[in-house]
């Protein structure tokens, strides 16, 4: 892998979900997800438009969450939700599946639900990024959910919330890269907290990395590539004597 400045930012989902954020932490936190130019926001639903409005003209989308973190709204709830923050300008949707109907095996229901948010936010010209909750489950039932997605269309299937028990594992990741089709690309989120585990994901195929600490990682990045195009540098004047 070629190590670019935006092999990692154009990746990040930067967080904005934390329940005690302040409208404050909300609007600076846009502001950084635009001076780093990542791929873009998730915030919390009741300020997607206020992202909207702070991010015209950045290049960073707005997303948001659908059912999270426990997944348990009814379907009609969910297409609701999806219905009201693509109005308000969220272009990516992170929904979190049912994870009761996938511990029951209500494999139907579960199709059922995936399938009304996906057709939803598609009709609405957004993306889906389809949360399993991997802490709760099975290789089985994280298989069968990939191989669901597939079937649905869904844009992406993504390891976590970041609030159950357990965050991106890199033996989901390959499970989940190996299980899910080629077109469903695949997102890490919980868990991923440094540079050097942001890379280890995009190696195991991550296209999007949900992060919290965006600017800590992309610093790094900059001064590690900073000092490998010091040391390209030296090591061509050296060799021009």
């Amino acid at each position: 892998m070629l190590l670019t400045y935006d092999t990692i930012a154009k990746r990040i989902d930067h967080s904005l979900l934390g329940p005690t954020l302040t409208s404050a932490e909300l609007e600076a936190g846009c502001k950084l997800a635009a001076d780093y130019q990542v791929a873009s926001v998730c915030i919390k639903p009741y300020a997607v438009s206020r992202a909207r409005r702070w991010l015209e003209g950045s290049g960073v989308a707005v997303g948001t969450t659908i059912g999270f973190p426990h997944g348990g709204n009814l379907t009609a709830t969910k297409v609701f939700e999806s219905q009201r923050a693509m109005d308000d300008g969220a272009v990516e949707l992170d929904m979190v599946v049912n994870i009761g109907d996938v511990l029951s095996g209500e494999w139907n229901a579960v199709r059922d639900d995936i399938a009304a948010v996906t057709e939803e936010a598609h009709r609405g010209g957004a993306i889906v990024k389809v949360i399993f909750e991997n802490c709760y489950l099975d290789d089985s039932q994280k298989a069968t959910l990939c191989q669901i997605c597939g079937e649905l269309n869904a844009d992406y299937v993504k390891t976590s919330t970041g609030y159950g028990t357990g965050g991106a594992t890199h033996a989901d990741l390959i499970l989940m890269r190996k299980a899910a089709p080629a077109h469903v690309k695949l997102k890490a989120a919980g868990g991923v907290r440094d540079l050097d585990g942001a890379i280890a994901v995009v190696e195991l195929g991550c296209d999007r990395i949900g992060a919290s600490r965006t600017a800590e990682m992309l610093d790094a990045l900059k001064a590690r590539l900073a000092g490998q195009a010091e040391t390209t540098a030296v090591s061509r004047g050296t060799d021009g004597y």
